[in-house]
């Protein structure tokens, strides 16, 4: 299990990661790492969890299956902390995770990932960032949308997204891929899953 949170990493290096590689919107190959192979990436996410998959991989045990418990980008609080920002990185997150494209350590693997958080915490101790993780603000209003299932998706049939909720609680969301005559209008598919 690790916490991934690539908005840590761009926050305490402005101008050496760009916001492309770290929100996943760049579309070409940034690092390059011959480790193993040629591995490359173009999204700071991977990079981070292949970091982890490699130091398990040196003690032995390259077989362990890895969850993401938390990772996420606050939509406040510091120069890259921003609800642009918070919504293109866990929109583009959900995108990744459901793609099943794995990392380039691990291609073609499912990422079980947590989404971290639920609710922004108005009264958590620490920098202001720390209160605007949430998807939802305090009194159950979005931040920003949130696509759980992209257009683009055709793939697992069953996927399951995890949000970790205020207080390390968890609410586990099921989301299933609907056969074309059981789908539904995908608000009110959130809306129950939320519920």
């Amino acid at each position: 299990m690790a916490h991934v949170y690539p908005h840590f990493s761009s926050k305490h290096s402005v101008g050496s990661i760009s916001a492309d590689y770290a929100l996943f919107r760049s579309t070409s190959t940034v690092v390059s790492l011959v480790i193993d192979g040629s591995l490359m990436y173009n999204n700071l996410f991977d990079a981070l969890v292949d970091t982890f998959i490699a130091a398990i991989d040196k003690l032995g045990h390259s077989n362990i299956p890895i969850v993401i418990t938390e990772s996420g980008w606050p939509s406040a609080g510091n120069a890259v902390a921003t609800v642009d920002n918070a919504r293109t990185y866990n929109n583009n997150l959900i995108k990744h995770v459901l793609s099943n494209a794995g990392t380039p350590k691990r291609p073609g693997t499912t990422i079980e990932t947590y989404i971290f958080a639920l609710f922004n915490e108005n009264q958590k101790a620490g920098g202001e960032e720390e209160r605007h993780f949430g998807l939802f603000e305090t009194n159950k209003t979005p931040v920003y949308p949130v696509v759980f299932q992209p257009e683009s998706y055709r793939g697992l049939n069953v996927v399951y997204i995890y949000l970790t909720v205020v207080y390390n609680v968890f609410l586990k969301l099921k989301l299933l891929q609907a056969l074309p005559k059981q789908r539904r209008n995908r608000a009110l598919l959130v809306h129950n899953l939320l519920y």
